[in-house]
């Protein structure tokens, strides 16, 4: 494992310098990797994570995936100069970009099989900081900070923010920073909720790398299913909920892992998960 994003070992293809990856003992790390433009995302980028993201899934050797980034900004929004030439716009396609671009992103976060711990290094802006709240489990450095900046450009949230922030913290917070654009330091955004931890920056990839360790030492498929269960409740009622609860146990207890936790509580001794 790098002992820091920066660490990883870039590839002869330009894009691929842009967004880091390396996989190590069962841990996938995503890395933006623009720092002299705090990271903004191009249209680039965002397919490549999009890309990372579902191979991640699909992957039985991935088992968890961090989400990070190098430099002061873990993402500063979109860098839409990298989007391709469209011509005279007409009717229907600021909607297409969206659904095909910010909301592929943020969906290809929440619907990815495996958990995703974000590590967020510094400014956390527009889509940016979206990209954070998509995320399983929220890692902030001291010196980050959340901006709703839309506003402040004429601007309405993409990127699915109103559908995360109302759930994270309710309506009347959710619409405070995104009628305002204030930024938000990273201890407010903890004590809010839409942060799970604040660490010193000398500490941020250590922690992501012991978060992210503990989850690919678990019982892959049963977070899997926790995960969708969870990302699915807020949206269904009760029946709803308990069918896909029941349907999700039905699932689980089919792994190998579901059959080595009962056994191990049985015998009394520490699991051994292996992902299936």
């Amino acid at each position: 494992m790098p002992s820091s994003p920066e660490d990883i070992t870039e590839s002869a293809d330009p894009l691929h310098s842009l967004v880091l990856h390396a996989t190590d003992n069962g841990v996938c790390w995503i890395t933006l990797n623009r720092p002299e433009a705090m990271n903004a995302v191009t249209w680039e980028q965002r397919e490549r994570v999009i890309g990372l993201l579902a191979e991640a899934s699909a992957d039985p050797a991935v088992r968890a995936v961090v989400l990070t980034a190098t430099g002061r900004g873990f993402c500063a929004g979109a860098d839409l100069r990298g989007a391709p030439a469209t011509g005279e716009r007409v009717p229907g396609d600021v909607a297409r970009t969206i659904r095909l671009g910010a909301q592929r992103l943020i969906a290809a976060v929440l619907d990815c099989e495996k958990p995703v711990v974000a590590a967020v290094n510094g400014t956390a802006a527009g889509i940016g900081a979206h990209l954070a709240f998509a995320c399983d489990l929220v890692l902030a450095a001291e010196s980050a900070k959340f901006i709703e900046v839309f506003v402040r450009r004429g601007l309405v949230p993409d990127g699915g923010g109103a559908y995360l922030l109302p759930r994270l913290i309710g309506p009347q917070r959710a619409k405070e920073l995104m009628f305002f654009g204030d930024s938000l330091p990273a201890t407010e955004a903890e004590r809010l909720g839409l942060v799970n931890r604040v660490v010193p920056e000398g500490e941020l990839t250590e922690t992501a790398r012991a978060w992210a360790q503990r989850l690919a030492e678990g019982p892959t498929r049963a977070i899997a299913l926790t995960k969708q269960l969870v990302n699915a409740s807020m949206d269904a009622d009760r029946a709803t909920a308990f069918a896909a609860e029941a349907m999700a146990q039905e699932i689980n207890m089919t792994t190998q892992d579901a059959n080595e936790g009962v056994a191990s509580f049985v015998e009394r001794r520490v699991p051994k998960y292996r992902g299936v």
